[in-house]
């Protein structure tokens, strides 16, 4: 929020204030003003609290006297308001618009084995902003056990990923989908799970297909070469 520094014959002392929150409500706002000095926190104002409290012999002396001042308490009570919320929202609003469709992937990671179920992952990388929510349908009906996930993580660079894993025992003609609702998208992104083509399984037929089409313009080349050479050759008898 605000920052003060001085420095005098290699003593160094400064105010910092902080508006800390996590809810998008602002809710849980909290405005922090900190005297320190010498790199250590001598007294500190938290709008929660109400008042100042000492965290050294000095800082003891300065919480008492601080509040004392009515005046000054009221003040910094009023910033959460008109300083914290009020620039939050401006910036939180700018920030919101700028929503990234996340990149959703669903596959198999442990496969049924006798009386051991199988179990699915379902994936969401790189969206923003946090809020997500994931789910699996089963046959069109939201399932609400033998379900395990995990929270939004930060990534580091503004985006998040979560995860979801289910476990299930295989059915015969039944569908299961990973549902994921995001702000970056006005409908459900539902990705679906093919049993009967596993993650292994489709890298095998890319590779075979690719094989394949390589084998069959090799071949033409080949063809046209030879027409190419049997051009113009007159054959004798023996």
């Amino acid at each position: 929020m605000v920052e003060g520094k001085r420095q005098s014959d290699g003593y160094y002392d400064y105010i910092i204030g902080e508006c800390i929150y996590s809810t998008s409500d602002y809710s849980n706002m909290v405005c922090l003003v900190s005297y320190s000095f010498n790199k250590v926190v001598d007294v500190q104002y938290n709008s929660s609290v109400g008042e100042f409290v000492g965290y050294t012999e000095q800082g003891v002396k300065f919480a008492e006297n601080f509040n004392k001042n009515q005046a000054y308490l009221q003040q910094l009570k009023a910033e959460v308001n008109r300083v914290c919320r009020h620039n939050a929202q401006i910036f939180d609003s700018a920030v919101r618009d700028k929503a990234v469709l996340p990149k959703v992937t669903i596959k198999s990671v442990k496969q049924a084995e006798g009386k051991h179920p199988a179990m699915l992952l379902c994936s969401a990388y790189e969206f923003y902003p946090k809020k997500i929510k994931m789910y699996w349908l089963r046959d069109g009906k939201e399932v609400t056990s033998d379900v395990t996930s995990t929270m939004e993580m930060a990534n580091g660079n503004w985006y998040y990923q979560i995860h979801s894993h289910l476990e299930y025992t295989p059915k015969s003609g039944e569908k299961i989908q990973c549902v994921v609702e995001h702000a970056s998208s006005t409908q459900p992104i539902t990705k679906v799970w093919n049993p009967h083509i596993s993650e292994s399984d489709r890298n095998k037929f890319a590779i075979g297909a690719s094989g394949l089409v390589l084998g069959i313009i090799i071949a033409i080349a080949g063809l046209i070469y030879y027409k190419k050479k049997s051009t113009g050759r007159i054959l004798v008898p023996n």
